[in-house]
Formats: structure tokens, sequence, C-alpha cells
């Protein structure tokens, strides 16, 4: 198994931590605050037990995967002999910057140097380097261990071999990579999720729908097929002969949707209020925290779910 390091221990770098120590790498966790780093192995410590009672630990006892982490208090020390960097510092350019000159200097030449970012280009903070070749981004959807897709976005120097390491690396960890072919703003899935979402915005503040009707609609509609098949196998088994089929039935449809779907909706604007005042009638500011615990527990168990659905039914 390969040794690991975890550049920034908040939401995800702790959540990166737990997959890929279950699926049996050494993990060393830096933080610029030592505190933060410590927190997070605390974090993992309560959160490992009820994986396992989904059986989500691939076998493994809680206190194992806890003992495959470790805080290191210098950076140095904590890339010493990996072979995958992944940095999870703030969404700002100039950190990141300052970050990977740091991780090139420092990590063993042959370690792949992937970045967790959501929103800032690899080409951005990699292009200046001497091991530029082997950086990337690998961007989770949070949290990792309980979500397995990951992207995979190269800058236009990443080596091929990097690109590969990095996808035969994250399948071994358990994830199900999404390789994409060249950089592009957004990357794949918060364009996918930016277009559900400007609609959505879009049909609250035009009147035709409420908050949680357009919530229904994907939380008891479309979402129960989305949580195993994707778009286009969704639409290749939605008309008797496959896809080609359904684009000549209904094409035509979407095609005249698309003009209505030009003009974007200011999300800051007054439609906020409406969407904010909505949600908060359906969850206190103060219930937050705790709904969050209660969608990763229903996360665990759809996982889980699926995983038996898989055996029992088949991919």
């Amino acid at each position: 198994m390969a040794r690991v390091a975890i550049i920034g221990s908040g939401f995800i770098g702790r959540a990166w931590a737990i997959s890929f120590a279950r699926a049996g790498h050494e993990v060393a966790m830096w933080d610029a605050d030592p505190q933060a780093a410590r927190n997070a192995v605390g974090f993992i410590e309560a959160v490992l037990p009820e994986l396992a009672s989904n059986d989500l630990l691939d076998g493994a006892a809680p206190e194992t995967v806890a003992g495959r982490i470790r805080p290191e208090a210098g950076l140095a020390d904590a890339l010493s002999e990996v072979s995958h960097v992944q940095e999870n510092t703030p969404e700002k350019l100039d950190v990141k910057l300052a970050v990977f000159a740091d991780l090139d200097r420092l990590a063993p030449p042959q370690a792949v140097l992937a970045s967790s970012t959501s929103a800032i280009l690899p080409s951005k903070f990699t292009e200046r380097l001497a091991g530029r070749e082997r950086c990337l981004v690998i961007h989770p959807i949070n949290p990792p261990y309980l979500v397995p897709a990951v992207e995979v976005v190269p800058a236009p120097w990443t080596s091929a071999a990097t690109v590969e390491r990095a996808r035969d690396f994250m399948a071994g960890a358990g994830h199900a990579p999404i390789v994409m072919k060249r950089e592009l703003d957004g990357f794949v899935m918060n364009r996918m999720q930016g277009a559900l979402l400007e609609e959505a915005f879009r049909l609250v503040a035009d009147g035709y729908a409420s908050v949680e009707d357009i919530d229904i609609g994907i939380r008891e509609g479309l979402a129960l097929r989305w949580s195993f098949m994707g778009p286009f196998e969704t639409i290749d088994l939605n008309a008797p002969g496959g896809v080609r089929d359904y684009v000549e039935r209904y094409q035509g449809i979407y095609e005249k949707l698309f003009t209505q779907m030009q003009r974007r909706v200011d999300w800051a604007g007054p439609v906020l209020e409406e969407i904010e005042r909505d949600r908060r009638k359906s969850l206190a500011a103060g219930d937050l925290g705790k709904r969050q615990i209660w969608r990763d527990r229903r996360l665990m168990a759809l996982v889980a779910h699926k995983r038996r659905a898989a055996k029992d039914i088949g991919e």
C-alpha cells in the first residue's frame, strides 16, 4: 500500500483521509494549524464506527483504519516517501501558488501532486513549477468517503502517465474517476449542477414553483434514477429504440425550452429572500449541523444499499 499526504485538514482533507486509510494506505495529515490536524483525527475517530456499522470500511475495524492516519507537525515530514499528495487548502490562487511551490520542492519527484480545488484551473497554479507535468486537480464530491465520483482534471502540461496513475490510484481506493480530456471552468460536476441550479432559481424567481416543490421534483423524482444511472443511460432506456430513438422523439421539446433558459436570475437578488425564508421554515438555522449529520447518515445507508444491490442485482 502507498503512503499518502493530506495537506489541509478541513472538511475535505479529513474526508479524504478516511477514504485513503480505508483503502489500506498510510495517511500523513498536515495543516498550517497543528491543532486543526489533531481535531481532524478526532472527527475521523468519531465517524468510523458508524461507517463500520454500515459495512463501509471494507471489513476493517475502526481502530485499524484510524491507526493508519497520523498528524505530522512538519510539512517535509508529511511529504516524506509519499507517492500521492492531496492538497485541500483555501480556494485562493495565491495560496495554491505558494503551497504547490512547496509541494513541488519537498515531495519525492515521483509523487503525484493533486489539488482538491473545485474552482481553480490547474494551469493557474502549476505553470511555473519544475515538476508541473506531475500536477493536476482531483476534485471530490463532498464527502469523498461516501460519494465515490472524483474529477481528474489535467493541466495542458500534465503528463499522460500522471493522469493514468491518478486514475488508477483513485479507482484502487474505491472511487469512480471522471477523467477529463482537458481543463474547463467548473469541470464536469459543477457545470452539470450549475445548469440545474440556474433553472431552479429561475423557476422560483418567476413564480412557477415553490422551493419545496422543486426539491420534491429532484428528491422524489429525477434523483431516484440518477442515484444509480446517469442522464445518457436514462434517455437510452426511456425510448423503445434507445438513445437515437429518444433524440428523434424529444429533441424538439428541449430545443423549444432552451431559448427560455438563456436568462440568468441573480441568485443573490430578491429571489434569495424567498428561498431562504422557505428553507428556514423547513429547517431552522440552528439545526443545520444536525441535518448535515442526518444527510451523511442517509448517504451511508444509500451507499450500503447500492453495494448490496450491485451484488444481488448486478451493476
